[in-house]
This record gives C-alpha cells, structure tokens and sequence, in this order.
C-alpha cells in the first residue's frame, strides 16, 4: 500500500500541533540564534551522530577560534582537528575546512543557496544540505537526519518492525509536501525535536507527544496493547521492552567498536593532538601507545591504519614519522 497524507483537515491539525508545541518547549540552543550559514554549518557538521550536550561547548569554542569563513580556511589543518578534539569522526573536521576552503576561493565567501551546489562542497550529503539552505536560508526544504526520519515513519507507516516500504526515497516526497509553506524553518526544527525529546528511540513518551492522533505506530501500539490485556487492569509498557533492546543492541556495538579500526584511528588522532605542532612520531613510539601489546608484527597494520587517516586528510606521513597536517 503506497504511503498517504493525511486528508486536508487533519494535515492541517498535525501541522498546527506540532509547531505550537515546538514554540512552547524548543530548546534553546545556539545554531537556532543565527541564519549565518557558516555558523549553520558548523552545527550540522559538529551534530552528526554526536549529541546536542557534546557539541554545544565545542560549538562555542570552535566558533571563537575560526569566528569565520576566512579563518577557518587560512588555519592549519592541525588546529582545526586539534579544536575537534571530544567530538570523534575527525574527518568532519578535515571537510569542514576543505569545504570553508571552496566557498572562499570558488564561490568568493559566498554560500550557496541552492540545494544541489550545496551538495558540490566537500563533505556535504543530501541531509547538510537541505539543512544549510532551510536553516540558514529559510527555504521549504525537506530533508533526513535520524529524528525525523524516525518521526515520520512512525507517523506515517507504523511501529519500527512494519515491513512496509519506507525508505527516503519514499519519505521525502511525503515529508516536502508536509512542510506549512513558508514555515520551512520551524516545521524542520520541530520535527526534529520531537524525534530528540519525545519520539526516541529507545523510550518514545507517546502521552505527552502533541501528534499521538495522527501517528500510525501510537495506533498499532495502543491496539495491541488492548488487545493482549483485554478484559485486565493490567497496561503494558511497550516502551520497557523497546529500552531492554535498545540497550542491549548498544552494549554490543560498544563491545564491537573497542578494537574496531575506528577505534584506533580515534585513538591515534588524540595521540597525536596532544602534541606541540609539527612534532612528530616514528611508528614505533605511535604504535606502543595506541595498543599495549605492539609489537613489530604490528607495523603493516599500523602502516595500512595510516594509509587510511592520511586519505582522509587527517595525518601527514613524513618518511617514517608522523603527523598531524601542516596545512
């Protein structure tokens, strides 16, 4: 069955709800402050799978040492990655300069506005740039970070398990058309808030969610519920199971990245961050303190886990020495 809006009268309810109760609880953050698309960018940058209490420090001190475009791009690209520091995904950093770098010198410190030359810039994806150009250039722009796609799925489809079709290139049609016109800006940021604050993952508050009515999975839930204690006193809460899961999936993904390559790229880049600029590090020093049980058996690892961070843009290799890049 091919996904469906709700009717004119409830698409209108739904939308009314949400932005009412988006300018009674919206959080209070920064990145909400300004239409300065540099500054958006930093956020979406720094945002991605780290949370809002992590980056929101970071996002202030980042901005006091590169307050612009021209900054950003003229600093070294060890102190940029140096200013990363507690954010992980070091090469976000790397794409954001290489990206403040082409809007200066191609585009004259210019952002662009439209969508696809957004795209163009280094290390900006479908999502950054529908964010830059709704955030910043308050267009009716739809786009899918992690909140709102599970917002809309929810509302639209079902509960996480329904088998049915609903993937962004699916979603996004749908999502363009919800957007009120000319509230791009509001609608984006309160989707997603709902999906941060209500419509979690793990533990979603669906009584005190303001589009309850209209979702599918509140639906399929409620039913269920009803239908498994019919004739009891007894309610269940889905939402323990769902946190048991969630919880349970998380521990092992934590196991799993301990050891992981990420791992010791993540630990290598905070070795060498530390370190006075331009000093570097033969692999052996490197290697014995990235993992206790380095031995020379060791070094093509090492050599092929530098091979990667230095595409990326994250290292310099200097003979057999390195570190982080000069320029």
């Amino acid at each position: 069955m091919p996904l469906e809006l709700p009717d004119s009268h409830d698409l209108t309810l739904l939308q009314q709800r949400l932005i009412d109760w988006f300018a009674s609880t919206a959080r209070d953050l920064p990145w909400r402050h300004t239409r300065d698309p540099y500054r958006i960018l930093v956020a979406e940058m720094m945002l991605q799978q780290t949370q809002v209490d992590r980056v929101l420090p970071r996002y202030t001190a980042f901005l006091e040492v590169f307050p612009g475009l021209e900054t950003l791009a003229k600093a070294p690209t060890a102190t940029v990655i140096q200013m990363w520091a507690g954010l992980g995904y070091n090469r976000r950093a790397v794409n954001l300069q290489r990206a403040a770098r082409v809007v200066l010198a191609e585009h004259g410190g210019i952002f662009p506005q439209d969508v696809t030359r957004l795209q163009q810039l280094p290390g900006i994806g479908p999502y950054t740039a529908g964010a830059i150009a709704c955030f910043a250039f308050e267009q009716d722009v739809a786009f899918m970070d992690t909140n709102i796609r599970r917002v809309l799925r929810r509302i639209l489809v079902g509960p996480d398990s329904t088998n049915q079709p609903s993937g962004d290139r699916l979603l996004l049609p749908l999502a363009q058309a919800l957007i009120p016109p000319g509230q791009g800006w509001t609608w984006n940021q309160a989707l997603m808030e709902l999906g941060a604050l209500i419509c979690t993952a793990a533990a979603p508050a669906c009584q005190r969610c303001p589009l309850r009515v209209h979702c599918h999975a509140y639906t399929a839930w409620r039913n269920a519920d009803e239908q498994a204690f019919s004739g009891s006193a007894e309610i269940i809460d889905y939402t323990t199971t769902r946190q048991r899961t969630v919880r349970r999936v998380a521990e092992q993904r934590g196991e799993a990245f301990v050891g992981s390559n990420r791992y010791y790229r993540g630990r290598l880049i905070a070795i060498l961050r530390e370190l006075a600029p331009g000093t570097t590090l033969s692999l052996p020093q490197l290697g014995a303190q990235i993992r206790a049980d380095y031995t020379d058996d060791h070094q093509s690892w090492l050599q092929s886990l530098l091979a990667g961070l230095a595409r990326d843009g994250l290292v310099e290799l200097v003979d057999d020495r390195v570190r982080l890049p000069t320029e």
